[in-house]
């Protein structure tokens, strides 16, 4: 993925010093796909992290069900139970 440094770095190559895409891709060492998507772009990329889980998700439902049967048992005592 492309990073805001490198997305400012194409523009300013490209507008400020005149280089042709071919020669920003050759210095930057990306696709020239990639140079011209960031020159059509108007806002730098945005990270998109992956949705990721919880290391309680596996035994989420046990630590439910003991708490629906004692709802006022202590962590504790789920941790040692799971």
């Amino acid at each position: 993925m492309l990073s805001v440094e490198d997305w400012a770095e194409i523009r300013r190559l490209h507008r400020a010093e005149g280089l042709p895409i071919k020669a920003i891709a050759r210095v930057l060492g990306v696709s020239r796909n990639t140079v011209r998507a960031a020159l059509a772009s108007d806002a730098p990329p945005k990270y998109v992290r992956q949705p990721k889980g919880s290391i309680v998700d596996a035994v989420e439902p046990r630590i439910r069900e003991l708490l629906q049967a004692f709802p006022t048992m202590p962590a504790t005592v789920i941790a040692e139970r799971i």
